[in-house]
């Protein structure tokens, strides 16, 4: 079996709509005794969200973790910054911010 054959889909993450609660399969739930590494497809057919207690039809795929997000079909406008994950613009923004600070601050050492 290639790569390209693996579904891929087993590593996704799924939203709940109702409350945002989102199912991590490299986590499991630990509240409702399903172990780490059980992808959403393979949870029980009366498994519900451990929030809300949504049926599993209310949840919704967001795929993998550290993946950039919105539609792919955005993903190419912009200045490349809607390539990169949620962790990397955060750095890019609070460190955007850290250094206008420090550039403020460092107006007070001017005579």
């Amino acid at each position: 079996m290639s790569e390209q054959d693996v579904d891929t889909t087993v590593l996704d993450r799924y939203e709940c709509r109702a409350c945002g609660y989102v199912y991590e399969p490299e986590k499991g739930d630990d509240r409702r005794d399903i172990d780490p590494g059980t992808p959403f497809a393979e949870l029980p057919v009366n498994w519900r969200c451990p929030v809300c207690s949504a049926n599993k039809k209310a949840f919704t795929n967001v795929g993998p973790a550290g993946t950039a997000s919105g539609f792919k079909e955005n993903l190419s406008y912009g200045f490349g910054v809607n390539k990169l994950t949620p962790g990397q613009k955060n750095i890019l923004i609070f460190g955007a911010l850290a250094l206008g600070f420090l550039f403020f601050i460092s107006l007070y050492g001017l005579n």
